[in-house]
């Protein structure tokens, strides 16, 4: 434990305390400073109210704040190293999870326990939103007013919306206690793989983007157990691939839907699905939810990544060189990326597949592609960076990493 050293966020923490609210002042968790990892590469050229039948979500201890701020010359302090607790994901009985492993890893030290994944109903509340607007895009709430973030987060209140897994049917049935995720990316490299049953062997299987599986099923299989996205990158993959075949999203009975959220748009899009009602603003005002999610829009099947999560992905796991440039704002971790290591932190094992590997060139960008498309790369997004990271949890025995030749 240390003693917080910034004065403003001391007196934030106190007035958390007097509005006897979410957190707690006065202490913070360390584990440490971050390693100089080998992967760290330059960056690449380029109201209230439930659903059907939602079950209450249950009291919540209070949380304290986790983590540390990293060394100036590592981690600048405006990028936020300072995260809410929740123990939600500690739970796991398996003997052999990766949280079990990865005291053994470099990873030791940049991975925090209780750090929170996803938000629901318990973090609609104002000294969280005082704390959150500190940062923008994905990682904070900065952009996004109090009432948008509070008429969505307030019907996250089913107790499915904040833990990733209901009830394990193998454990229940006397099996395994380890929960096996099959992560699934849309890299070529799984073009004529053949992996489709191994991935549907799987006890859940993570999908994002564009996520065909019909007339593709012997290589990419046909469950979808969570499909990740944001409304930006949804609307883009429906609009790029359509004539791929990427019409609808995955809408089955195991389907759920998670968000990442980059934008108010999100926080609108999840309202206007779980009050059954139309987008009532900004650029998808009048879309209709069931024509994304299907007709059953309960609470259950939806779920959102905290902005803790994201900005820790960003700043412990995938701290890209564009984070020392005055365009450090246009940065945050892939869709992909960031689904993969919400697996690392729930799931006990984890198999990725369709993700980025050295020999990238051989294949085309997508598996889905008629005809080869080389690879492209954005500033926003740091892809070799997330190769090498991909690279090192295998290496680790963190992940095991479906590769080819």
């Amino acid at each position: 434990m240390i003693r917080l050293r910034s004065r403003a966020l001391c007196w934030a923490l106190l007035g958390a305390v007097t509005l006897g609210l979410l957190y707690q002042a006065g202490t913070c968790y360390s584990r440490g400073s971050f390693p100089s990892f080998s992967y760290r590469d330059p960056l690449g050229a380029h109201q209230p109210g439930a659903g059907a039948g939602a079950g209450a979500m249950p009291a919540q201890p209070p949380a304290t704040l986790l983590g540390s701020r990293a060394p100036s010359s590592t981690l600048q302090p405006f990028l936020g190293d300072l995260y809410g607790r929740d123990e939600t994901h500690r739970s796991s009985r398996c003997p052999s999870g990766i949280r079990k492993r990865i005291a053994s890893t470099k990873f030791s030290s940049v991975f925090l326990e209780a750090i929170p994944v996803l938000q629901w109903a318990r973090h609609a509340q104002p000294a969280e939103y005082r704390r959150l607007r500190s940062y923008g895009g994905a990682h904070g709430w900065q952009e996004v007013g109090w009432p948008v973030v509070r008429d969505a987060l307030t019907r996250l209140n089913a107790s499915a919306n904040g833990r990733m897994f209901d009830a394990h049917p193998r454990a229940a049935a006397g099996g395994s206690p380890c929960v096996r995720c099959a992560v699934v990316g849309n890299g070529g490299i799984l073009n004529g793989s053949q992996a489709g049953a191994a991935i549907d062997r799987h006890d859940y299987v993570f999908r994002t983007n564009g996520a065909l599986t019909k007339g593709f099923e012997r290589d990419v299989g046909r469950r979808t157990s969570f499909y990740v996205f944001s409304t930006n990158t949804m609307m883009n993959s429906l609009h790029n691939y359509a004539s791929n075949g990427f019409r609808q999203l995955p809408q089955t009975l195991e389907t759920r839907y998670i968000f990442l959220p980059d934008h108010d748009r999100d926080y609108l899009q999840l309202r206007a699905a779980l009050t059954h009602r139309p987008v009532d603003r900004g650029p998808d005002e009048g879309a209709r939810p069931e024509r994304y999610f299907g007709k059953d829009l309960r609470a259950e099947k939806f779920k959102m990544f905290h902005p803790d999560f994201i900005r820790y992905v960003r700043n412990r796991f995938l701290r890209s060189s564009i984070l020392d440039t005055p365009q450090w704002r246009l940065y945050r971790p892939s869709t992909g990326a960031v689904m993969l290591l919400a697996a690392l932190h729930t799931c006990d094992e984890v198999s990725a597949y369709g993700f980025i590997t050295p020999n990238y060139r051989a294949y085309s960008e997508h598996y889905f592609d008629p005809t080869h498309k080389a690879l492209r790369f954005y500033a926003n997004h740091d892809l070799r960076l997330e190769m090498s990271l991909w690279q090192e949890l295998h290496q680790s025995r963190l992940i095991t990493l479906h590769t080819r030749g």
